[in-house]
């Protein structure tokens, strides 16, 4: 029997996790090349890495790096994503990159978009408002 192969489709890229962020809306995205890039930096692969995150035992460079290499996946040059992180993360409360950190994640791992309670776009007396 001559099996004939089957062709093989190319898998579409995951669509980015598209969130309001400082200024505006943007696209937070993980790509393969940039998990390893994320790996590399937190120096763990990226299941523990999300466990330990998931559980609240992280870095707060890890989060920077989660949301800092999500933007520039998402399409955003990589000196604009350092500015964004000082200018609309590192000021804020850390809970506010965990939110988002958290999102890029579970994201990049389901596919799913988790809506942000807790943002970098909002400020604590806002969503006490919503409460």
């Amino acid at each position: 029997m001559n099996a004939q192969p089957v062709p093989v489709q190319p898998v579409p890229a995951q669509p980015a996790l598209r969130q309001f962020f400082g200024d505006r809306d943007r696209d937070f995205r993980l790509t393969p090349e940039l998990v390893a890039e994320l790996e590399r930096i937190t120096g763990t692969g990226i299941g523990g890495f999300t466990r330990r995150v998931m559980a609240t035992e992280f870095r707060l460079a890890d989060l920077h790096a989660t949301i800092r290499l999500a933007l520039i996946g998402g399409g955003t040059d990589p000196q604009e994503a350092q500015a964004l992180i000082a200018a609309y993360v590192a000021p804020r409360p850390v809970l506010d990159a965990f939110a988002l950190a958290v999102a890029v994640l579970d994201h990049l791992m389901t596919g799913e978009v988790q809506s942000i309670a807790n943002s970098a776009s909002g400020s604590a007396a806002e969503r006490a408002g919503e409460a």
